[in-house]
């Protein structure tokens, strides 16, 4: 159902006065990361993007190329508390929920919080884990909350996850189960560094890692401002049927067993804001979205077994069927 024109109108305005923030919140974050995450600028801002539409990442790569540091550079650039779970086989889900213990002085069962309970929280090898494990995470990411023991605790916000799994290494390895992969909003890649970028790698950190003196760039408050602002940012109905179009297309593509689902719409739609407004719009255009299917769509579909054995990817499938849905022309302006 469309907004009434008052209602637009305000939301546009409010839009304008927040587009300034979201910028100014987007460009301290990145300069800082860039000094300890070098060469990848593109990267680092589909990141911050992630953080800003209030989603949680996966990051898919091969060990050593910044995946944890990446995790650690934007905690210190906003002052955030932060946490890595180094996920293990053995792992058990009080360990990473947290814990309730019988105190004999008291005679009461106290909270011993597990390291869920901060602001950015690195789950490192995520894959690693037993699905029962991996299961410890859901309602903190959707609910943004864990129940231990029937006793409900809230994150404090902002509250991101940042997970990484190995591509390539199967072994001791559990694959995320679909309703795991379905909360993650983006999965970016990093990559090798360019041989030019590795060389400035290894002159920053021949006496001491870069890491070291980064200090806090923007306040929690400036960030929850910012993303306050991004659910401002207009969305023409035009766009929105053409995000819808995008993800029922990829349930009807002949080479998907399961199409996305719709958290694939709202991340698709959450984060389309966000680049609007990290660009310095008040209202999305179909490059938004376009640009942006890829990283949001494509951990969501699952590929069918006749396609997987002529190594189609999932990726694949989202550029076919961007190439294959129609854009919505200017009118929408």
């Amino acid at each position: 159902m469309s907004n009434s024109p008052q209602e637009t109108r305000r939301s546009v305005e409010r839009a304008r006065q927040g587009g300034n923030i979201v910028q100014d919140v987007t460009e301290r974050i990145a300069q800082n990361v860039d000094q300890v995450i070098m060469g990848k600028r593109n990267e680092i801002r589909l990141t911050i993007l992630g953080l800003l539409s209030q989603g949680h990442i996966l990051i898919e790569d091969i060990p050593g190329v910044g995946k944890t540091m990446m995790a650690k550079a934007l905690s210190r650039s906003m002052g955030c508390t932060f946490s890595r779970i180094q996920f293990t086989p053995d792992m058990l889900p009080s360990d990473v929920t947290g814990v309730s213990l019988f105190n004999q002085k008291t005679r009461e069962f106290e909270f011993r919080p597990g390291p869920i309970m901060a602001q950015v929280v690195l789950a490192d090898e995520i894959n690693r884990a037993t699905p029962k494990t991996q299961a410890a995470l859901l309602e903190a990411m959707e609910e943004r909350q864990v129940t231990v023991d029937g006793v409900t605790y809230p994150m404090e916000e902002p509250f991101l996850i940042m997970a990484t799994q190995n591509p390539i290494e199967y072994e001791g390895t559990f694959p995320l189960p679909e309703a795991q992969l379905d909360r993650f909003m983006l999965r970016i890649q990093l990559g090798y560094p360019s041989p030019v970028e590795e060389l400035t790698v290894l002159s920053a950190q021949q006496y001491k890692h870069p890491i070291e003196s980064m200090y806090q760039v923007v306040s929690v408050q400036d960030l929850l401002s910012a993303q306050k602002a991004i659910r401002d940012v207009y969305v023409a109905d035009e766009v929105k049927r053409y995000i819808v179009d995008l993800v029922t297309a990829s349930r009807q593509h002949p080479d998907v067993y399961l199409g996305s689902s719709p958290r694939g719409s709202l991340a698709l739609f959450r984060t389309s804001q966000a680049r609007a407004a990290m660009s310095g719009r008040d209202y999305v255009i179909p490059d938004d979205v376009k640009a942006l299917a890829e990283v949001t769509l494509a951990h969501r579909i699952i590929v069918g077994p006749a396609a997987r054995i002529k190594d189609i990817s999932a990726r694949a499938i989202v550029q076919d069927v961007l190439a294959s849905t129609p854009v919505p022309g200017a009118s929408f302006k």
